[in-house]
């Protein structure tokens, strides 16, 4: 009778985080219902910084999760500025599905040339993202989460790095967070396990040229 207590209870938490998933406009599928443990999923998950004005940050992370799925880990990314843009990485996330999973939440690069969303717009959206990231991380179907561009959310006060520093504290203990974006504060810099700081030596985008399809989205 306890063991199917227990059952039950089980059932009942992941019918809830699935609910609260599909709330934030995340569509958790029947691959989601599981997270695939083979032993990395009980070691102790690593906080991990890319950031620096050096190009690489995205796509560190996207080789981080390319590899992890080759041990049959789950992967989310949520792209907390680049929503409104279309990136390779959409398309081909789902050649790895459902190990793989991405969630465009943002409007785009605040204060590019073509930016002409009202800063308010921008603020929900990071705000909406933070809040879709804290389910998601304790949802009990990722090993890895990426926040994508959250310190670039953070540099240009769309989100505090308050809440930021409580999503890293709350975080299970076996999922492993990767937090992109130039200009990382430093108190996410001081609780991470790993940071990289990319430093840009050369850009064609100094030069003029414009982002290029398959390099830089």
């Amino acid at each position: 009778m306890t063991i199917s207590r227990r059952t039950s209870n089980r059932r009942l938490a992941r019918h809830r985080k699935k609910r609260e998933l599909v709330a934030t406009g995340w569509t958790a599928t029947s691959g989601d219902t599981k997270r695939q443990v083979t032993g990395h999923g009980r070691s102790r998950g690593w906080v991990i910084v890319y950031t620096g004005d050096g190009k690489g940050k995205t796509t560190a992370s996207l080789g981080l999760a390319l590899r992890a799925t080759g041990y049959n880990m789950r992967v989310c990314m949520i792209q907390f500025v680049k929503g409104s843009w279309f990136c390779g990485e959409l398309k081909s996330s789902h050649l790895l599905a459902p190990n793989f999973r991405i969630l465009p939440a943002g409007k785009g690069f605040v204060g590019i040339i073509d930016d002409k969303k009202p800063l308010s717009q921008h603020i929900a959206a990071a705000k909406e993202a933070l809040s879709a990231s804290e389910k998601i991380i304790s949802s009990g179907l990722y090993d890895i989460v990426i926040l994508d561009e959250i310190n670039y959310a953070v540099s240009r006060k769309l989100i505090g790095v308050r809440p930021v520093l409580e999503l890293i504290r709350r975080k299970p203990v076996d999922v492993s967070l990767v937090l992109t974006g130039r200009r990382a504060p430093q108190p996410i810099i001081d609780v991470a396990d790993l940071v990289t700081d990319m430093r840009k030596v050369k850009h064609p985008f100094d030069k003029g040229m414009m982002a290029r399809k398959g390099i830089d989205f």
